[in-house]
């Protein structure tokens, strides 16, 4: 399986990025991944702290780190000249390096050359891995079980949700794996696709190789992307949608959002609406898939205010509705283990 494999532990670099906001993907994978982070690079005049030993490159080679990611945010995604003199750095000091910038480590010759002379590999997480060609999708049924988070709109905490999945399941002994289709989510679990790196045609093939067979008893948790609902990015979530065949799907929703981030002419759909769509495209791969549950972002309401939206939403629909940072993924889960 041709994946994106980031070996492992991490040297997270946040360079000169002060606020938390700016290093999310270091942030996110220190706090879904804490065992595979080692240090974190900081320059001398302070980044933000994530609560990682301060080591340099080499420092970190000498404790045992793999590869240097770059978990912080830069304007327009570039790679500023500083920037690109750690990841020479870290080169230099035997690490590999991943990055999710549009900026390309492997559009810089000096830096290929670099890497190859120090027999170390540079990961652009944005695009494909290296001699990666996927299929066109067969469309056959694979072995195992699968979950795909869905959303209303994109950046409503589908990939938060999959990885509470993850979390919460393997705490009671359940066999599950998160699949990532994401930058960061590929960053956080080491391996996965970034999605919309594939050509749309390609894109089902791709999401098979993603989850392929497995055992009777496993469960693929598949980040989702986009939505069916919105106008740009559909195309994306129809592709995951029927290349995962998903047996389930959860549906995601920020509890204040009435109308598609950016495209304020499109109001939200309905939790209804939105899982009658997804089952009827997702039919067509897999006849028996079912609506798991709403995970519900609540972090804009108040507590009490959370907590009578998820009963509301419960007494209407009859699915569990979770969320993941106050209640856990545990109601999702114990519906899902009575079919």
């Amino acid at each position: 399986m041709h994946l994106l494999d980031i070996p492992q532990p991490y040297l997270i670099f946040v360079g000169d990025n002060a606020d938390r906001l700016d290093v999310k993907t270091g942030a996110g994978i220190m706090e879904w991944r804490p065992d595979r982070c080692m240090g974190q690079y900081r320059f001398p005049e302070g980044g933000c702290d994530l609560g990682l030993p301060d080591l340099d490159p080499a420092s970190a080679r000498q404790a045992g780190a793999a590869t240097m990611v770059i978990g912080g945010a830069s304007f327009g995604g570039k790679l500023p000249p500083r920037w690109e003199e750690a990841v020479s750095e870290a080169i230099d000091a035997g690490l590999n390096v991943a990055s999710g910038l549009h900026d390309k480590l492997g559009a810089r010759p000096h830096l290929v050359k670099r890497a190859a002379e120090k027999g170390v590999r540079l990961f652009d997480v944005r695009g494909l891995p290296e001699g990666f060609s996927p299929p066109i999708a067969k469309g056959s049924r694979r072995t195992g079980k699968r979950l795909l988070t869905v959303g209303t709109d994109c950046a409503v905490g589908k990939k938060f949700t999959t990885l509470a999945l993850e979390r919460d399941m393997r705490a009671r002994g359940l066999k599950a794996t998160f699949r990532a289709t994401g930058q960061t989510g590929v960053l956080i679990s080491g391996q996965g696709l970034v999605i919309d790196a594939i050509v749309a045609d390609f894109l089902a093939g791709a999401v098979e190789l993603l989850s392929p067979d497995n055992a009777s008893d496993h469960w693929d948790l598949i980040e989702g992307q986009g939505s069916l609902f919105h106008p740009a990015y559909a195309a994306v979530s129809l592709g995951l949608l029927h290349g995962s065949q998903p047996d389930a799907f959860v549906v995601c929703h920020e509890a204040t959002r009435d109308r598609i981030l950016g495209y304020e002419d499109f109001p939200t759909p309905t939790l209804a609406e939105c899982i009658s769509l997804h089952v009827a495209n997702g039919r067509l791969l897999n006849p028996q898939i079912q609506c798991a549950g709403i995970s519900l972002n609540t972090s804009n309401l108040a507590p009490d205010d959370g907590r009578r939206m998820r009963q509301q939403i419960e007494d209407e629909l009859g699915l569990p509705c979770a969320d993941p940072s106050v209640t856990g993924m545990d109601p999702i889960i114990d519906h899902i283990l009575k079919w």
